[in-house]
This record gives C-alpha cells, structure tokens and sequence, in this order.
C-alpha cells in the first residue's frame, strides 16, 4: 500500500484540493518535527497517543504504519493508544481496533 493511500480520504481531499494549505501546514509539520527533543520513534508514538486520545481514528493507522517502520512493536502500539486512558477517558480505546488492524496489516 501507497503511503498515500494509507492517510484518509479527508485528507488526500485536502491535499488535492486546497494544495497551498496543505504544503503549508506539512512545511510546518516538518519543522515541528525537527524542533522536537523527542528521538523518532518515541515521537511517533506520542503522535498515536494524541489521535487516539482526540478520537482522531481516521489517521491512526497512517501513523501506525510509520510508528512502526521506526521499530515500534504491537505492545508499544498498544500502549501509545491506551496511555492517555486515565486523562481522556475509554474513547482511546476506539483507536484500538483500528491501531491493530494497521498493524497486523503488514
């Protein structure tokens, strides 16, 4: 699968049709993420946590599969989704199945 086509539709929308706006905010994606102290992976991970714990689920799997390809594990997958259970409440655990599916997709 396409790196494309593993974000969501709204997105390859956003993409496609305001193309300004969307290199902009990827520009600023970029740079936030070279400011960032945090090392890739661990990076990755704390991305899937704030979906997860936003109810972002139509992103979790894009960044499932990158979480991954910087050497996540399922067990770290797991927990990156469930960590912000206690702040955010059970919603995080809609991000699960679809964290999963991701997952074992490969």
């Amino acid at each position: 699968m396409s790196e494309l086509e593993q974000v969501s539709e709204a997105f390859r929308t956003f993409q496609r049709e305001a193309k300004e706006h969307a290199d902009a905010w990827m520009n600023a994606v970029m740079q936030l993420g070279r400011a960032s102290a945090l090392d890739p992976k661990t990076s990755a991970l704390a991305y899937l946590a704030v979906l997860s714990a936003l109810r972002l689920v139509s992103g979790v799997p894009f960044h499932v599969k990158h979480a991954r390809s910087l050497g996540a594990t399922r067990d770290e997958i797991i927990s990156a989704v469930l960590v912000g259970l206690p702040a955010a409440g059970n919603g995080v655990t809609q991000a699960l199945p679809v964290a999963l599916e991701a997952y074992d997709r490969e």
